[in-house]
C-alpha cells in the first residue's frame, strides 16, 4: 500500500521528516533523490543541495539486489525491506544499513526510503540494557544504603557512650577507631543517597561550569596540564548549575587521579546534529568530552565502570562515576566512555531546547 506523505506547513513540503531520528530519503519513478532528511545527511556525510535531482545510485552506489528491489516496488505497489547492506560514504567508510522501502504519494515522490544503521540499532539496544542494570544496581545501593544508616547510627552512640565509662585510655582509642570509621561509614551512605537530590534549574553558560571545574582541579593537581578546546558559539542549556560542576569535576579528578596528577586534560565543547536522548529526538545537543593521556581503563571494569562500587583505583569508593551518571541522566543527557591506553574519552550529551 502506498504511503500518503502529509505537507508539513513550514520548511518545505516534506520538512517534517527532519524529525525523524531514521536517514529517509525521497525518490521520484525514475529513482531520482527529491528529497534527504538531516537524518540521511547526516549518515551520508552529503548535503541536500548537492544531491537533489541525482540518480540515487550516486547516493547509494550499486548494493546487490537493490535497484531490483526498488523497480519492483514501483511496479508492484509494495513495500520491501533490506538486511545488512554495505553503501560506501564518499569518504571511504562503508556503512551496515537495514533499509525499508515504501510506496509513496505526494509531490512526484513515489518511494520513501527509511535507513538504520546497524551497529546504532545495536548500540541503543545495549545503552538501553546497561541502563535498566545501572537502574537496577543503584536501587539496590540506595536500599541497602537506607538499611545501614539506622544500625550505623546505634554503632556510633553506643561506642560514644562506652568512651565515657572507660578510664583506661588505651581502651578509648578502640572507641574512637569504632566512632571514625562509622562516621567514615556515614558519609560513604550519604553519597549513595545524593543522586536524589531534587534538581535547581536555571540558564547557565556550559564554559562557566568548566572554568569551576578547571579551577578546582588545578588547585587540587598543580602539576596537571589542563587544554581548553571550547566552541564559543554554544548557546546556553537550562541545568542544575551545582550537579553538573560535580558531574564533571568527578570525571576529571578520576582522570586526574588516574595520572597521579601528572598528564594531560582536555576539555571539548562542540554541538551535535540531530541527536537522540532518553527515546527522545533534538535537532541541536551539547557535546562535552573530557579527554586525558592517561593509562585507560582497564579493560576487565571497562562495561562496569559506572555501577556503584566499581573503581579502577585502589581505595577508589567507585561512587564518582556512578553519581556523575546520574546526574547527567537527570539532565536528560547521557554519558559514554571510550579508553585505551594513552587516551580515554568522557563524552557528555545534554539537550539543547527551544527557548521559543
Amino acid at each position: 500500500m502506498a504511503k500518503t506523505l502529509r505537507p508539513s506547513s513550514s520548511c518545505g513540503p516534506f520538512a517534517g521528516l527532519d524529525l525523524l531520528s531514521s536517514a529517509v530519503v525521497l525518490l521520484d519513478d525514475g529513482l531520482v533523490i527529491r528529497y534527504l532528511n538531516a537524518g540521511a545527511e547526516n549518515l551520508f556525510a552529503v548535503s541536500q543541495r548537492r544531491m537533489l535531482g541525482v540518480p540515487v545510485s550516486r547516493l547509494l552506489g550499486e548494493p546487490p539486489g537493490l535497484t531490483a528491489a526498488l523497480q519492483n516496488a514501483l511496479r508492484t505497489n509494495w513495500s520491501y525491506t533490506g538486511q545488512d547492506l554495505k553503501i560506501r560514504r564518499g569518504n571511504g567508510e562503508t556503512l551496515n544499513l537495514d533499509c525499508t522501502v515504501s510506496p509513496a504519494d505526494a509531490d512526484g515522490v513515489r518511494l520513501l526510503l527509511e535507513f538504520r544503521p546497524i551497529d546504532a540499532q545495536l548500540r541503543v539496544a545495549r545503552e538501553e540494557q546497561l541502563l535498566q542494570q545501572q537502574q537496577a544496581n543503584r536501587e539496590l545501593i540506595r536500599n541497602l544504603a537506607h538499611e545501614i544508616k539506622n544500625p550505623l547510627g546505634g554503632i556510633r552512640g553506643s561506642a560514644q557512650l562506652l568512651e565515657r565509662e572507660l578510664a583506661d585510655p588505651q581502651l578509648r582509642e578502640y572507641t574512637e577507631v569504632i566512632i571514625a570509621e562509622a562516621d567514615r561509614l556515614q558519609d560513604l551512605m550519604n553519597r549513595l543517597l545524593t543522586s536524589h537530590v531534587t534538581m535547581r534549574p536555571g540558564q547557565l553558560n556550559l564554559h562557566d561550569v568548566l572554568e569551576r571545574v578547571r579551577r578546582l582541579i588545578l588547585a587540587e593537581f598543580p602539576e596537571l596540564s589542563i587544554r581548553r578546546d571550547y566552541d564559543t558559539s554554544l548557546p546556553d542549556i537550562t541545568a542544575d548549575r551545582e550537579q553538573l560542576i560535580q558531574a564533571i569535576l568527578n570525571i576529571a579528578r578520576n582522570a586526574a587521579q588516574a595520572m597521579h596528577g601528572c598528564g594531560e586534560i582536555c576539555l571539548r565543547t562542540r554541538v551535535a546534529r540531530q541527536v537522540t536522548l532518553a527515546k527522545r529526538r533534538f535537532k541541536l545537543a551539547l557535546e562535552l568530552q573530557v579527554i586525558d593521556n592517561g593509562p585507560g581503563i582497564p579493560e576487565e571494569i571497562r562495561d562496569k565502570i559506572f555501577y556503584p562500587l566499581v573503581s579502577g583505583r585502589e581505595g577508589g569508593s567507585g561512587l564518582g562515576l556512578s553519581l556523575a551518571q546520574s546526574f547527567i541522566e537527570q539532565h536528560q543527557g547521557m554519558i559514554d566512555v571510550e579508553s585505551r591506553p594513552g587516551r580515554t574519552c568522557f563524552t557528555i550529551l545534554l539537550p539543547i531546547t527551544d527557548r521559543s
